[in-house]
């Protein structure tokens, strides 16, 4: 009995040991894969050519555009669908229209839109190309005829999504999240893939930017500031790592597998032939991008599916760790219906780099990830306590984990200032710096915690978005 049990403490060992091996690898994979991203991102973001301010863009690039619809869902908006629809109405860009979707608000969003913009009822011929819950009523006014409202039965963002879709006349779509705020040339910035390479590009996302902490009048964002609560700076440098290092990344390499739903062109023919939006996930955004790419590849039809690094987007994001937590469970969660919804895809040729390299990335960050990495933090500690693992080895690990994490955090901030430089002023430098560091130190660790409650809610098969409350622009300021 005593041999069987010794036996059996010897196998438990050893396993824990190839996980923690498991677990190291797993580790410096991802680093690596993080600089040699940092790398491809810096030099891509070297060769681009940009018009330096918003007239500069009008006079290069307004003569050669494409009629454009922003759709726009809303559910329960209230505080900031004003704002956010008088930023899209004061855009510059030849020939465009917005279309709000309400999605059977249980508050005023509807309300206010009518109040502030003096809508009234309309009639509109459309087809029904993508399904939909039912369409309630239309609204409009003669004083803002590019703006039309959608009143329809609650079916959630991708429902309404593709109810936008069905009402727009134009050649390209805009999915725009009714928080966010466009700077006046986003639009000419953005399109621009589309024009340069016509006969492939399907799809367009754009940079997000936290809009927490600068000063926003009448949907315009006045003056760029840094947020105060520490969640929020924490999440403006995720945002730079996100965007202009790992999107500006996978675009250059042909594999992006998401443009965010807060910013992102489509072009609509592509889009209803794959069906629109697809029904029961949270994570349209992501599942629209990687369906775009097996469709586009089973058909063995070219096509781009870009990023444009420049700032374009500002949208409002939580500072509660409650709304933060359940933001972050909802985002695992739609990226593991994706990655299962898809998994065919994973390592075949067929579907180019985006299964072979793309999909693998999905595998190992998005599904194994979160799982090994906290499984770690009980695991080296464990190890080490037992002997397994000598004292040098251990602080060795942790500095080379932390030491990863500050170099990518900071480089990404690198990439700011040497690029786009939306942030000149030394003190809010100082102060993005300091959270480069600090957020690897707490802030990293309870993130990845709540992508493994995700996993959990995944496999419990939750559905639904939840809560997220918002401010609105008009508190955020300085």
């Amino acid at each position: 009995m005593t041999a069987t049990l010794a036996a059996g403490a010897d196998a438990l060992l050893a396993a824990a040991v190839i996980i923690g091996y498991a677990i190291f690898a797993s580790g410096l994979i991802q680093n690596l894969l993080y600089t040699v991203q940092l790398v491809a991102a810096y030099c891509a973001l070297r060769r681009r050519v940009a018009a330096e301010d918003p007239q500069t863009a009008w006079w290069r690039f307004s003569g050669q555009t494409i009629p454009i619809s922003l759709l726009v869902p809303a559910h329960n908006e209230e505080t900031s669908i004003v704002d956010s629809v008088r930023s899209m109405l004061a855009l510059h860009y030849p020939s465009f229209e917005v279309i709000v979707v309400n999605d059977g608000s249980g508050d005023a969003t509807l309300a206010r839109l009518i109040e502030a913009f003096d809508l009234v009822p309309v009639t509109r011929a459309w087809e029904p190309a993508v399904p939909h819950e039912a369409i309630r009523g239309l609204y409009a006014a003669d004083a803002y005829p590019r703006l039309l409202v959608v009143d329809k039965e609650n079916g959630g963002k991708a429902d309404a999504l593709n109810a936008g879709i069905d009402l727009t006349r134009t050649p390209l779509f805009c999915a725009v999240d009714a928080d966010s705020l466009l700077e006046t040339d986003a639009l000419l910035r953005a399109v621009q893939p589309f024009m340069e390479d016509p006969g492939r590009v399907v799809a367009v996302g754009g940079t997000i930017r936290v809009a927490n902490g600068s000063r926003v009048r009448a949907g315009r964002i006045l003056e760029v500031g840094l947020p105060r609560h520490p969640l929020a700076l924490f999440q403006v440098m995720e945002y730079l790592r996100a965007f202009l290092m790992a999107r500006m990344a996978w675009s250059e390499w042909g594999a992006m597998m998401l443009i965010s739903g807060a910013f992102g062109i489509f072009r609509r023919s592509v889009a209803v032939t794959v069906g629109g939006y697809s029904h029961g996930t949270v994570g349209e955004d992501m599942e629209i991008i990687v369906k775009l790419h097996r469709h586009l590849c089973d058909v063995e039809a070219p096509y781009g599916i870009r990023f444009v690094p420049d700032p374009v987007c500002w949208t409002e994001v939580p500072e509660t760790l409650s709304v933060l937590a359940g933001q972050r469970r909802r985002w695992q969660r739609g990226s593991l219906e994706t990655f299962f919804k898809h998994v065919p895809m994973l390592g075949r040729r067929r579907y180019g780099v985006a299964g072979t390299v793309g999909y693998l990335n999905m595998l190992l960050s998005d599904v194994l990830g979160p799982p090994l990495e906290a499984l770690g933090y009980l695991l080296i500690p464990a190890l080490w306590a037992g002997g397994v693992f000598g004292l040098d080895f251990f602080l060795a690990y942790l500095a080379l984990v932390f030491a990863f994490g500050v170099f990518i955090s900071v480089g990404a901030l690198i990439l700011e200032e040497v690029t786009l430089r939306r942030y000149p002023a030394p003190r809010d430098l100082a102060w993005l710096t300091l959270a480069a560091v600090g957020e690897n130190f707490g802030y990293r660790q309870i993130n990845n915690i709540w992508r493994v409650m995700g996993w959990w809610e995944f496999l419990r098969r939750k559905k639904g978005w939840g809560t997220m409350r918002r401010k609105g622009f008009g508190r955020g300021g300085p």
